[in-house]
């Protein structure tokens, strides 16, 4: 009698749950195409009515409420109204990550937040900024809406411009935003360079990897863009005119503070304040404090611009080696490679613009030097005049990715490419050599790559 009894309350249990899921279904699905054609007083009971009985039902609750809450704001009558909303969307945005944590990323829902307070002007800059900053502290890999990250460095600035924060806080800030947009960067050029080398080989992209491709170079504008509003916020601010009085000011005061002569040093270097005196004070007094890859960096500059190329080399290696920031690192392998190029090895310097790119994949302008090197050492390359030509497609190809990786130089990369395939065999050059889709290797020379001949 018992397990009758037992069984059937099981049976009413799971007949309830059934019911509940159904109700939820259709409730769901009322309110998501009532969401959509924005039928708002229809369908924000039926959400309302999600939250409180189905609230861990489906993700599309919060997605498609993400949406239908952003429109009634920008409708809302009143300011109380407004306000009512706004806090509605903070916890839409909270209820997501609390109840689908596995689907929602944590930085993109907080910076929504911030988002939605910096639009409305919500509390203090100082509790605007905090917000953006819980974003950054808590996922900052997944800081990655363009639009987020530049309002983050606005408010910033503004806090800068009224007073409350002084000018080193807005450098500190600075930096931040460039590695959070560099971060974001480097994800989507190292997501596009396979599918970039795969399409320059002539194999077929897959619909799913073209729409991949597609939205990295999408991505990848959007950060230049905001990489430049956020120079162009920062400007004057921090030229050589404005940092060599400020930092030359506190010089006598801070030179045993490491902490200053750290962000002395950083900040001159970034912005090549390196011809006056107050550079190698600073970065002689921080080598001596505390060697490190930026002081190394410095005294490395500092002997390249005396001519003295091995000393520099040596500085910059030692750099490398200290560096534990991607990009930094990236910067230093840059500037080695730049220094051999100008010696002509292109073999090391290859060698080290290719380390480069290890540690920053969206550093395109590496790309378009290693395509210069290829372009001018085609007579010494390849067994044919006709192989000799092939080495500017080579060069085109790399000139490409370039553009694709950086979209600050696509115009020039673009330019180039197309300079180096008119240098290049001609369709009736593949036509009288019967060349096409064959596999030219430039193994007879310093390149020791391959190229396939087009279909053209």
């Amino acid at each position: 009698m018992k397990f009758k009894i037992a069984f059937t309350l099981l049976g009413l249990v799971f007949a309830f749950n059934v019911a509940s899921a159904q109700d939820c279904r259709v409730t769901l699905s009322l309110f998501n195409e009532s969401a959509k054609v924005k039928n708002f007083s229809d369908a924000y009971p039926k959400y309302k009515d999600l939250l409180k009985n189905c609230s861990d039902y489906h993700i599309l609750i919060y997605k498609r409420g993400e949406k239908m809450l952003e429109g009634m704001i920008d409708v809302a009558e009143t300011e109380e109204r407004k306000q009512e909303l706004i806090q509605e969307f903070i916890n839409n945005q909270m209820m997501r990550l609390e109840n689908f944590p596995n689907d929602t990323k944590e930085g993109a829902m907080l910076a929504d937040v911030a988002m939605i307070k910096y639009k409305h002007e919500i509390g203090t800059l100082e509790e605007r900024l905090k917000a953006f900053e819980d974003v950054a502290e808590a996922d900052k890999d997944n800081f990655s809406s363009p639009v987020a990250i530049y309002a983050y460095f606005r408010t910033a600035n503004d806090l800068n411009d009224t007073g409350e924060r002084d000018i080193q806080f807005l450098f500190d800030k600075y930096d931040e935003v460039i590695e959070l947009i560099e971060i974001q960067e480097n994800d989507k050029a190292a997501e596009a360079q396979p599918l970039i080398e795969k399409k320059q080989s002539q194999q077929e992209l897959t619909s799913r990897e073209s729409r991949i491709l597609k939205n990295s170079e999408i991505y990848l504008r959007n950060y230049t863009k905001i990489k430049g509003s956020v120079n162009s916020l920062l400007g004057s601010k921090a030229d050589c005119d404005n940092l060599i009085p400020l930092y030359n000011k506190e010089f006598d005061e801070k030179k045993s503070d490491v902490s200053w002569l750290r962000n002395a040093n950083a900040r001159l270097s970034a912005k090549d304040c390196t011809e006056d005196p107050l550079f190698f004070k600073v970065s002689e007094a921080l080598h001596k404090k505390e060697p490190s890859a930026n002081s190394a960096y410095s005294l490395g500059q500092l002997a390249e611009a005396e001519g003295n190329r091995a000393k520099a080399l040596e500085y910059f290696n030692e750099a490398a080696e200290l560096e534990t920031s991607k990009s930094k690192k990236s910067r230093i392998y840059y500037r080695i490679a730049n220094n051999y190029k100008d010696r002509g090895n292109y073999s090391q310097a290859r060698s080290y613009y290719r380390r480069a790119l290890d540690s920053k994949p969206s550093l395109g302008i590496a790309y378009l030097k290693i395509a210069d090197m290829y372009a001018k050492s085609a007579n010494d390359c390849g067994k044919t005049v006709f192989e000799k030509r092939a080495v500017y497609w080579l060069a085109a190809d790399y000139a490409t990715r370039a553009g694709i990786v950086d979209p600050s130089i696509s115009s020039n990369a673009d330019a180039t490419a197309e300079s180096y395939k008119a240098r290049a065999p001609q369709k009736s050059d593949i036509f009288q050599e019967e060349a096409a889709g064959r596999k030219i290797s430039f193994s007879n020379c310093w390149i020791r790559e391959s190229v396939v001949v087009p279909n053209i």
